[in-house]
């Protein structure tokens, strides 16, 4: 009662940011006659003017009402578009890094010019993040016309460049690209030898378009750099046969589709050993023996590729490939792969190709990449739902932008129905009372299946219509511009086609982009002004008729998604109806609905093909999904608290990294890791204050020769009258001291160094390779702590911080090791690089150990990322029946004695000995 008194004397929080916002208007519109007066030239020299003011000192919040207004005349003059008050008061909120909602057909392409313009002044770069190629092109284009004219470059950033395209691109004043490009390129600059490689620059301001699809959705699943395992195929398919036939008896496992989880029961684990058995593939012990662990992972997800992941609705199968399919957008995700096998074993469900694993070689979540830009911002139709989300993860507040009309969509409650089959006939039915008054329809679906469902029925009604999911994205653009024409019925799968207005009567642009240019140029003016009329004629059609009518034909998990659908109707004013049509079968209502509801519609005496249409009926519905986003909430911030401990540990190693490349000599990085590493050997085998006959001398002496190359008196030292291990310490560094002396002076200063970088960043990567597999087995099993009253967080950030240091002390030691035994080989190829960019891999998806878990495929660009030269490193051949030759044993190897073991974990852990 209070909150409702207080918000009705002083307003909300958002009416009184607006209330802010609109007291600078007034000053950027009394500038526009005075801009107006100029003539080109004149304009354009504002943005040299401002920017010897900004130079000068002044800052940019001073210079934002002259900028706005250049940014507006210009618009004015190169687009024929003029920014409304609402449009700059949407440019404000953007420039204060905070995330403007406004509604569809608003023109948030047009708003962000204004921050882009004026943040772009300071020559420090402007990112802007769309959610596809095809946006980011299109806007670059677009609104690149005015930011030209205006005197500033640029750029894009799309697949299929080459890096000096990219360079050239971030060197831009303003540069348009995708989140997936942004963020693989600060990965793939993370790998490059040499600072002059690089492409980006450092981060400065970023405007993220439709931000809830970019920060929300996608940021479940992080960007992943990798490279294949060498773990053999054959296995998914023997035990895919065995899986599908224990797939067919749901007394086999248990489901759980609210949590998306799949586990055997006790029967289906005697089942499957068994089947196993006769197979072949269980040779000894049960399932869960330690020795089968590679096997119960291979069931595991087979298991899960049958019972949870259904063709046509999460993935299809297109020219032999398994192909993801985008739950928010309905759109293919070409290139993408489940993550952890479980794209393999939907390979082998459905019969194509099992490609092999990859391992992970660099990874980033969109939550920890846009966190690096200085400055953040956003936009959408949608963000209000998701605002205490972006305000803890982003500290992004959400500004909720008024429309500069009125909406004046009519939306109705939802219709639910008993039954799947009486829901569609409704829709149907709906469509086609919409047809018959030329009233445009978009039929929002979940699936393909669901939309080519409908599309069946509409074609037995002889309705004609158009259908937009994953199979026919290519058309995407122009299906979605035609939407809005008289009649028209278009059925997409959830958001496709998002960033493009659907415009009543037709969209202009589209229809003389495509028509145009099949005709002599000679003809272009009579058939345009026709189109033109054309359209004129049909807008008017289509507004008398009522509009835009959008129809759901399920509720969404999130309320998000459904207000992303229903926003596509009533843009600028226009009119428009939005219903949503459920069913007792849906999704939503069966896993997270009242299992009594049924039973109660019956009592109420609902008949075949009859609804219930009540406002009680859409809280409900909305207190379900408030649920469920609240549960998806907590997800992601729990896996953000585990990569941030991940990311901690990048930061570091990436600022190393370029602190090594940017350094003329880590002579002095790689002397002291000597230093360390013979400080280590020599306190390992002679503890401090320890007396002479517990030393172990010839110990040391092996692993002097070993890491050194060098045989050493070192027990004859030993011996010696007063001598500790100080002096000890300081007799094999001074003999370690002379061979690199030494060997300096046969290969020649200048190539030492160059060789002494080369070796230090191909460990750093290798080690860091290693280091991130071994996170995500940690992170697998980690769950498990929570058993013995241990927070699994807790332990995950202690047992990762162990595993961080240990991946440095072998940094020492295997650098010192390398450059000990280096050679100038004969053949540069010998050995294989660190990275090797034909296998290289590009992959976006969750970790390992995450619920549906997505990776990206494309090996596009690897080829941008040279490895530095190698050279041979001496190494005696190891014999696995002498264990006298293991001690050449790189220690991340496996054991030569079989065990199967890391050799610094076996017989290379001399203090185990």
């Amino acid at each position: 009662m209070f909150a409702s008194i207080a918000r009705a004397l002083i307003g909300t929080t958002n009416d009184r940011s607006l209330k802010a916002y609109r007291r600078r208007i007034d000053g950027i519109n009394a500038l526009e006659p005075e801009l107006a007066a100029l003539d080109d030239a004149a304009l354009q020299a504002k943005t040299a003017a401002f920017r010897a003011r900004i130079d000068a000192g002044e800052r940019l919040n001073d210079l934002l009402p002259e900028a706005f207004a250049v940014c507006r005349e210009g618009a004015k003059r190169v687009l024929g578009m003029r920014h409304f008050d609402v449009q700059l008061i949407g440019g404000m909120v953007l420039h204060d890094g905070k995330i403007a909602e406004m509604k569809t057909g608003e023109g948030k392409t047009l708003v962000a010019t204004l921050p882009v313009y004026l943040n772009a002044l300071t020559g420090k770069g402007v990112h802007v993040v769309t959610v596809n190629d095809y946006l980011a092109r299109r806007d670059a284009e677009w609104m690149g016309r005015l930011y030209n004219f205006l005197g500033l470059t640029v750029g894009v950033i799309v697949p299929n460049i080459e890096d000096d395209e990219r360079r050239a691109a971030y060197a831009s004043d303003i540069t348009y690209g995708t989140n997936n490009e942004f963020g693989f390129d600060y990965l793939r600059d993370n790998m490059k030898y040499a600072l002059a490689d690089m492409v980006q620059r450092d981060f400065n301001y970023a405007i993220v378009d439709e931000v809830d699809s970019i920060l929300i959705d996608e940021a479940r699943t992080p960007l992943i750099i990798s490279g294949p395992s060498d773990e053999p195929t054959e296995l998914y398919a023997q035990v895919d046969v065995v899986v599908k036939v224990l797939a067919e008896d749901p007394s086999n496992f248990d489901k759980d589709e609210k949590f998306k989880t799949v586990n055997l029961t006790e029967a289906g684990t005697e089942r499957v050993e068994q089947m196993l058995a006769e197979a072949g593939l269980l040779t000894e012990g049960n399932l869960y023996d330690v020795f089968n662990i590679s096997l119960v992972h291979h069931v595991q997800q087979s298991l899960r590729a049958h019972t949870l992941f259904t063709r046509d609705v999460d993935y299809i199968v297109k020219n032999g490939q398994v192909i993801i399919i985008d739950e928010f957008t309905g759109r293919m995700m070409d290139g993408r792969r489940y993550s952890d096998g479980l794209h393999q074993a939907l390979e082998a469900k459905e019969h194509v190709t099992v490609e092999r694993e990859n391992q992970t070689l660099a990874s980033i979540t969109f939550q920890n990449y846009f966190r690096l830009y200085p400055k953040l911002s956003g936009m959408t139709g949608t963000a209000l739902t998701e605002a205490d989300e972006f305000e803890e993860i982003y500290k992004l507040l959400v500004v909720e932008i008024p429309t500069n009309v009125p909406v004046s969509r009519k939306d109705s409650d939802d219709e639910v129905y008993r039954s799947e089959g009486e829901k569609y006939q409704a829709v149907a039915t709906l469509i086609d009372e919409c047809r018959a008054r030329n009233q445009p329809v978009l039929v929002g679906t979940t699936s393909i299946e669901k939309s080519e469902l409908i599309s069946s029925l509409l074609t037995g009604m002889g309705v004609a219509h158009s259908v937009l999911n994953a199979r026919f994205h290519e058309q995407e653009a122009s299906i979605v511009a035609d939407a809005g024409a008289p009649g028209a019925v278009t059925i997409a799968t959830n958001m496709a086609g998002r960033g493009t207005d659907i415009k009543l009567g037709g969209n202009l642009e589209t229809r003389l982009k495509i028509e145009l240019a099949a005709l002599d140029p000679a003809d272009h003016a009579a058939r345009e002004a026709a189109i033109r009329a054309e359209i004129d004629a049909a807008h008017d059609i289509v507004k008398a008729a009522g509009g835009l009518f959008v129809i759901g034909t399920e509720r969404h998990e999130s309320r998000r998604v459904d207000n992303q659908l229903r926003g596509r109707s009533g843009r600028q004013g226009d009119p428009g109806a939005s219903r949503f049509f459920l069913s007792l079968d849906d999704d939503l209502m069966r896993i997270f609905g009242s299992d009594r509801m049924g039973p109660m519609l019956q009592k109420l005496g609902l008949q075949d093909g009859e609804a219930i249409i009540h406002p009680w009926i859409n809280k409900a519905l909305e207190k379900a999904q408030k649920k469920v986003e609240a549960r998806n909430f907590d997800t992601r911030k729990n896996l953000l608290k585990y990569d941030d401990v991940m990311n901690n540990q990048r930061k570091e190693v990436y600022a190393q990294r370029r602190e090594f490349m940017r350094a003329d000599s880590v002579a002095d990085v790689i002397a002291e890791m000597r230093a360390d590493t013979i400080a280590e050997i020599v306190e390992r085998r002679i503890p401090t204050k320890a007396y002479a006959e517990q030393w172990e001398s010839a110990e040391l002496t092996a692993d002097v020769e070993r890491i050194f190359g060098l045989i050493l008196p070192v027990v004859d030292w030993a011996a010696e009258e007063g001598i500790d291990e100080t002096h000890l310490r300081e007799k094999i560094a001074d003999a370690v001291e002379a061979q690199m002396t030494a060997k300096t002076a046969s290969f020649g200063s200048d190539f030492m160094r160059f060789l002494e970088k080369s070796v230090l960043l191909q460990t750093l990567d290798h080690l860091w390779k290693e280091h991130l597999l071994a996170l995500d087995h940690l992170r697998q099993g980690i769950g498990l702590r929570a058993y013995g009253q241990r927070d699994p967080l807790n332990e995950y950030k202690a047992e990762a911080f162990a595993l961080f240091s240990v991946m440095l002390e072998d940094l020492k030691e295997q650098v010192s090791t390398a450059l000990a035994h280096v050679e100038l080989g004969t053949d540069p190829t010998a050995n294989a690089p660190i990275f090797d960019p034909s296998e290289m891999y590009e992959q976006h998806g969750t970790y390992a150990s995450y619920e549906g878990d997505m990776v990206l495929a494309n090996p596009q660009s690897a080829n941008e990322i040279t490895p530095m030269p190698i050279f041979n490193v001496r190494q005696d051949a190891v014999d696995p029946n002498r264990p006298e030759t293991w001690s050449g044993t790189p220690r991340n190897a496996l054991c030569p004695c079989g065990s199967g073991k890391k050799f610094k974990h076996c017989h290379g852990n001399m203090g185990a000995a």
